[in-house]
């Protein structure tokens, strides 16, 4: 199941998520983001239970993106235990999202 991480749930979902979490950074407008946007889907489906997997609008959630230092989207934040521990930032492979993923379990 793929996430929508808002100001209202990042604090219970990401940062006390008692597994790891992986936050698309995107945009509606952002041709990049799309590209990505069925990749995260399927990440969603294959890591659903093990791994968190969802997306924020920068757009309607500014704040968390600026506080995460979200320059270029897409950005992909890797959190664990609270705390960002990788980020990749623009379109990427899926082997090279799922290598990241594959080391939290």
């Amino acid at each position: 199941m793929e996430y929508k991480f808002t100001t209202q749930n990042f604090e219970e979902e990401v940062l006390n998520s008692s597994i790891p979490v992986l936050v698309d950074f995107y945009a509606d407008w952002c041709n990049p983001c799309k590209m990505m946007a069925p990749i995260v889907a399927s990440l969603a489906e294959s890591y659903g239970g093990k791994i968190k997997i969802g997306k924020l609008n920068i757009d309607e959630e500014m704040e968390i993106a600026q506080k995460y230092h979200v320059m270029s989207i897409p950005t992909f934040i890797i959190f664990k235990d609270g705390q960002p521990i990788e980020t990749s930032v623009g379109a990427v492979a899926k082997g090279e999202l799922e290598s990241k993923l594959e080391k939290l379990l």
